[in-house]
């Protein structure tokens, strides 16, 4: 935290606006609005509420497809399971890690041909570094596919000078409290239209219509934001660029001092500023016979938490009979992918701890020369 949040969060006390109308709310969206380029901006209760009401308005329904990243988490794709839609998964690119806008233009290609075009297409922007999001708009739009932005992990981060959720017409921000910034659980709807907002907002405050006696003429959610928890968000946006500063500064310290053990950092894509939400580094196979798991288990006995990056949505149980175009490199990044600790609050004295613990770990395992 800050430190205003806290003063945010007693104005909502004070003034006893508690529930899902009042000024934490209206400032948060406007803040977030101009720092996005002007695009109206929905607050509502997770990042998976706010694609879900994205997709939605986009007309996606029972049977279509919808395009989406396969190295991505499952919030990504839940959504469009909600509305009796069919995933399609594509691979990614090696540069960003992202979806491989030449894939994109083959996977469209050959299902304009098919008659068999997917209604939207989700570009998830991963751990806070953009995919190519100028190449797959261009593309999207010569063939009628509606883009969506994914950018619940990259906010902070800039694509060829703009701000992250800028490029699409509509995008999803996450506020999850493992995020950038937080407001303990939330997100929010970045859109163009102003209109599409209204409509969202409806749909997110159950779908009531304008009328004392609680009309219904249409199904809603429950996705709304509380006044507390954007009093939160208000505190956090304002501190958002020391956040990403900090992020960038732990990810050059592990690749500094990791040098030469056989982890390296991911790349920073040329088109854009990475935020480095979190830290994803790669185990060189040729270097070290430490696999990614291996090292998270060597950490957690040291008391330190090491994740995966995430597992393929073409390998889930739950996608195992799903259509997917390539996967070889994100089954490669997965096989050597982890994401070491990136907290905006880790220390000098706690960096130290974790690279010690991954140097001992790696120099254990490393692959003998041959003879």
């Amino acid at each position: 935290m800050s430190g205003t949040e806290l003063q945010y969060v007693k104005e909502a006390f004070d003034s006893n606006w508690l529930s899902s109308v009042g000024p934490n709310l209206d400032a948060f969206e406007a803040a977030m609005s101009a720092r996005l380029a002007g695009r109206h901006a929905l607050a509502v209760s997770s990042g998976t509420a706010a694609l879900h009401l994205i997709l939605r308005y986009l007309g996606v329904g029972a049977g279509d497809r919808v395009a989406v990243s396969t190295l991505t988490f499952a919030g990504s794709v839940f959504p469009i399971l909600y509305q009796g839609a069919i995933p399609v998964f594509l691979d990614s690119e090696t540069e960003s890690g992202n979806l491989d806008p030449a894939l994109v233009e083959e996977y469209l290609a050959a299902a304009q041909r098919r008659g068999r075009l997917p209604r939207a297409l989700i570009a998830v922007h991963l751990y806070g570094q953009h995919c190519d999001i100028d190449s797959i708009a261009q593309i999207c739009r010569n063939y009628g596919v509606a883009l969506v932005e994914d950018a619940a992990e990259s906010l902070g981060a800039t694509y060829r000078g703009r701000q992250t959720a800028t490029t699409a017409d509509f995008a999803a921000l996450s506020f999850n409290g493992n995020k950038i910034i937080t407001t303990t659980g939330g997100g929010m709807v970045i859109a163009r239209d102003e209109n599409a907002i209204a409509t969202m907002k409806k749909w997110a405050n159950q779908a009531r219509e304008p009328a004392i006696e609680y009309r219904h003429s249409e199904v809603g959610y429950n996705y709304r934001m509380s006044n507390v928890l954007a009093g939160i968000g208000r505190g956090q946006l304002e501190v958002l660029d020391d956040r990403v500063a900090a992020r960038r500064r732990v990810a050059m310290q592990y690749a500094d001092a990791l040098e030469g053990t056989g982890l390296r950092l991911q790349n920073e894509a040329a088109w854009g500023t990475h935020s480095r939400w979190l830290t994803v580094m790669y185990l060189d196979p040729a270097e070290t016979r430490v696999k990614p798991l291996d090292l998270v288990q060597s950490l957690a006995a040291y008391d330190i938490e090491a994740r995966p990056v995430w597992r393929p949505m073409h390998q889930q149980e739950l996608f195992k009979d799903a259509e997917s175009i390539g996967g070889a490199v994100a089954d490669e990044l997965f096989a050597t992918g982890i994401c070491l600790p990136s907290s905006s609050s880790l220390t000098d004295a706690d960096l130290d701890r974790v690279i010690s613990a991954v140097r001992e770990t790696l120099a254990r395992s490393p692959v003998e020369a041959p003879l």
